[in-house]
């Protein structure tokens, strides 16, 4: 079976070093982190057929490799619209992370065609960029799993776009769900965009809320990243999610800045 993300080990989950992030190799990558709450949160139950429209992640400790529990509940029961909560706990029951996810019911509605053009960063698709390969900054973890493609294969301050696609399961060897994919790639965006060098500050962002409308169409999301830094310390990201086909959703990210 091929490493996934995280290994259930009974009613718990143990992160595999493929999680790592960009900040310590001990800690796992958001996207990673957004990702399982996204998988757990998809397996909650719902009255009829139902879209997750939108997840709302909130980032409070850093996730290692001890083994986490993740509890679901449903916030808000109804056969138009749920609310389920996630939370991330560690054995000593320490709150890692949480997470709420929309649903809302899935139907067949006659509508004109919705206006979700590519952005122009992103025409062409992934083809023939090159992979972003970690370089000294990053040598490690989920980058090797989360397939990033940006022109000219480097993140910095000049880029501004990219595309991501996760290459093997969230959770052992269980279908990853279109909000895992689109949570993983947005947490991207503040790297694919980074408002400052990487080898001179931090710019760590402490949440992350994704909305989709349809699923990305082959497991590759286009990232169309906008980012800035202040000098009082905090930031912000703004992605355009999209496909091949065209723009899906958005992601949002509070930064967290400062000097390493």
């Amino acid at each position: 079976m091929t490493t996934p993300l995280f290994e259930r080990d009974g009613d718990r989950l143990v992160a595999t070093p493929l999680t790592a992030g960009p900040w310590d190799r001990d800690h796992a990558h958001g996207g990673a982190t957004s990702a399982l709450l996204a998988h757990e949160l998809e397996r909650v139950p719902s009255l009829v057929p139902m879209t997750a429209m939108r997840l709302t992640v909130e980032l409070f400790r850093p996730l290692t490799r001890a083994p986490v529990q993740v509890r679901t509940q449903v916030l808000r029961e109804g056969r138009r619209v749920q609310l389920v909560q996630a939370l991330l706990v560690g054995d000593d029951g320490t709150q890692l992370s949480s997470a709420t996810a929309l649903r809302i019911r899935h139907a067949d509605v006659d509508v004109p065609p919705a206006n979700d053009e590519l952005p122009s960063e992103l025409v062409g698709g992934p083809d023939g960029l090159p992979r972003f390969t970690g370089n000294e900054i990053w040598p490690w973890g989920f980058f090797e799993v989360a397939e990033l493609r940006v022109p000219d294969g480097e993140l910095g301050p000049s880029s501004t776009a990219g595309w991501v696609r996760l290459t093997v399961p969230v959770v052992d060897d269980e279908p990853i769900t279109a909000l895992s994919r689109a949570a993983a790639a947005g947490d991207f965006g503040n790297g694919v965009s980074a408002p400052l060098p990487m080898d001179r500050y931090l710019f760590i962002n402490p949440d992350l809320t994704v909305t989709i409308d349809r699923p990305p169409q082959d497991g590759w999301v286009g990232l169309a990243p906008r980012s800035i830094a202040r000098p009082t310390g905090v930031g912000r990201t703004v992605t355009v999610l999209a496909d091949r086909r065209g723009c899906i959703g958005t992601a949002l990210q509070s930064l967290y800045v400062a000097v390493r």
